[in-house]
Protein backbone atom coordinates (compact mmCIF):
# COMPACT_ATOMS: atom_id res chain seq x y z
CA UNK A 1 0.00 0.00 0.00
CA UNK A 2 3.05 2.70 0.64
CA UNK A 3 3.50 2.66 -2.92
CA UNK A 4 0.51 3.94 -3.64
CA UNK A 5 0.02 6.34 -0.93
CA UNK A 6 -0.23 9.90 -1.80
CA UNK A 7 2.33 13.07 -1.53
CA UNK A 8 1.37 16.43 -0.11
CA UNK A 9 1.92 17.77 -4.03
CA UNK A 10 -0.62 15.53 -4.84
CA UNK A 11 -3.55 16.91 -2.63
CA UNK A 12 -2.19 20.49 -3.40
CA UNK A 13 -2.60 19.97 -6.81
CA UNK A 14 -6.30 18.40 -6.30
CA UNK A 15 -7.45 21.28 -3.81
CA UNK A 16 -6.03 24.02 -6.42
CA UNK A 17 -7.46 22.82 -9.58
CA UNK A 18 -11.62 21.52 -7.62
CA UNK A 19 -11.47 24.62 -4.86
CA UNK A 20 -8.96 27.77 -6.55
CA UNK A 21 -8.04 28.91 -3.06
CA UNK A 22 -6.13 31.96 -2.48
CA UNK A 23 -4.40 30.51 -0.04
CA UNK A 24 -3.63 26.81 0.79
CA UNK A 25 -1.22 24.87 2.65
CA UNK A 26 -1.18 21.23 2.79
CA UNK A 27 1.35 19.54 5.28
CA UNK A 28 2.56 15.95 5.59
CA UNK A 29 2.58 15.09 9.58
CA UNK A 30 2.21 11.17 9.08
CA UNK A 31 6.27 10.78 10.30
CA UNK A 32 4.67 11.83 13.50
CA UNK A 33 2.06 9.16 13.20
CA UNK A 34 4.27 6.20 12.31
CA UNK A 35 3.45 3.48 14.47
CA UNK A 36 -0.34 4.91 14.90
CA UNK A 37 -3.52 2.38 13.55
CA UNK A 38 -4.04 3.09 10.32
CA UNK A 39 -0.59 4.87 9.66
CA UNK A 40 1.58 3.43 6.54
CA UNK A 41 4.02 0.88 6.79
CA UNK A 42 6.50 3.95 6.64
CA UNK A 43 4.56 6.42 8.17
CA UNK A 44 4.07 8.57 4.68
CA UNK A 45 1.21 9.72 3.48
CA UNK A 46 -1.26 8.72 5.80
CA UNK A 47 -1.76 11.89 8.01
CA UNK A 48 -2.20 15.13 6.72
CA UNK A 49 -3.03 18.93 7.61
CA UNK A 50 -4.61 21.26 5.15
CA UNK A 51 -4.76 24.65 5.55
CA UNK A 52 -6.97 26.61 2.98
CA UNK A 53 -8.92 29.97 1.79
CA UNK A 54 -11.58 30.01 -1.05
CA UNK A 55 -13.90 32.13 -2.37
CA UNK A 56 -16.25 29.27 -2.70
CA UNK A 57 -16.63 28.83 1.08
CA UNK A 58 -18.30 31.96 0.69
CA UNK A 59 -21.42 31.81 2.90
CA UNK A 60 -21.08 27.90 3.29
CA UNK A 61 -21.65 26.57 7.01
CA UNK A 62 -18.04 25.30 8.00
CA UNK A 63 -19.32 21.94 7.56
CA UNK A 64 -19.75 22.77 3.72
CA UNK A 65 -16.85 24.09 3.83
CA UNK A 66 -15.20 20.77 5.52
CA UNK A 67 -17.44 18.81 2.97
CA UNK A 68 -16.02 20.64 0.07
CA UNK A 69 -12.81 19.77 0.80
CA UNK A 70 -13.17 15.89 1.38
CA UNK A 71 -15.51 15.52 -1.59
CA UNK A 72 -12.00 17.30 -3.40
CA UNK A 73 -9.71 14.27 -1.81
CA UNK A 74 -11.89 11.48 -1.69
CA UNK A 75 -10.23 9.34 -4.14
CA UNK A 76 -7.17 10.11 -1.60
CA UNK A 77 -8.78 9.23 1.39
CA UNK A 78 -9.39 5.65 -0.64
CA UNK A 79 -5.81 4.92 -1.41
CA UNK A 80 -4.91 5.14 2.45
CA UNK A 81 -5.28 8.78 3.70
CA UNK A 82 -6.33 8.18 7.09
CA UNK A 83 -6.86 11.58 9.10
CA UNK A 84 -7.27 15.12 7.46
CA UNK A 85 -7.16 17.88 9.59
CA UNK A 86 -9.10 21.16 8.14
CA UNK A 87 -8.61 24.51 9.04
CA UNK A 88 -10.45 26.82 6.91
CA UNK A 89 -8.99 30.55 7.02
Amino acid sequence: MANTLPQAAELQQRLQERLAPSQLQVIDESAAHAGHVGAGDAGFGTHFRVRIASALFTGQTRVAKHRLVYDALQDFVDRGVHALAIEIL
